[in-house]
């Protein structure tokens, strides 16, 4: 009986939601599902929380090595919460500490990802020195180059054709490619989950 309780729940649900935006009288039932899965997730989130500030506490309480790292994420942690609980996120303290903490550390880690992008094309020519590798390296040094202010890469052909012709164009459409398929893929997942194929609820 347990079998089959939990994905008749599962899949109930799922039909309901998904039938609640081409059926208006369910309108409301899926509303109310959708608001307990978002009460859910924030639990889990909360939850997911504690779990990080009781590891990160007992790692500085045992003196770990990388403790102070630990130190520097519980205090920042407790900073951030204690002062955006009053607040609430659109103060412009909040957006002050988004603008001089958060936007630099996003900033660089692109920065990192870049130029690790190229170091890994150069090792990638060093294994196969084929067509789409070098097409590949090209792409990402076009791209690039026309995006930095460097005052002997400043071209205009560059600026104004060659960098917005490879965003607009493959670029864009590989993004669209990449979001189909991951489209797709939930579709898929979903469906499977629906019709009990797939359990993820069950623990196994």
């Amino acid at each position: 009986m347990r079998r089959f309780f939990a994905p008749a729940i599962a899949a109930a649900a799922g039909l309901i939601v998904l039938l609640g935006y081409f059926v208006p009288s369910l309108f409301l039932l899926r509303a109310m599902l959708v608001q307990w899965a978002a009460l859910l997730a924030g639990a889990a989130i909360f939850v997911g929380l504690l779990n990080l500030l009781s590891v990160h506490v007992d790692k500085i309480r045992k003196k770990e090595k990388g403790s102070i790292y630990s130190l520097l994420l519980v205090v920042s942690l407790l900073v951030t919460l204690a002062l955006g609980l009053p607040l609430g996120p659109n103060h412009t303290l909040m957006r002050a500490l988004f603008d001089a903490v958060i936007l630099p550390v996003e900033t660089s880690l692109m920065a990192i990802l870049s130029v690790t992008l190229i170091y890994a094309s150069i090792r990638l020519l060093r294994r196969r020195s084929d067509l789409m590798a070098i097409l590949f390296i090209t792409t990402a040094l076009l791209v690039m180059l026309g995006t930095a202010p460097l005052p002997f890469f400043d071209l205009p052909i560059l600026r104004s054709l060659i960098r917005p012709l490879i965003v607009n164009i493959p670029a864009v459409a590989g993004a669209r490619g990449i979001l189909l398929g991951v489209a797709l893929g939930a579709l898929l997942a979903g469906l499977r989950v629906l019709l009990g194929t797939d359990r993820p609820y069950g623990g196994k």
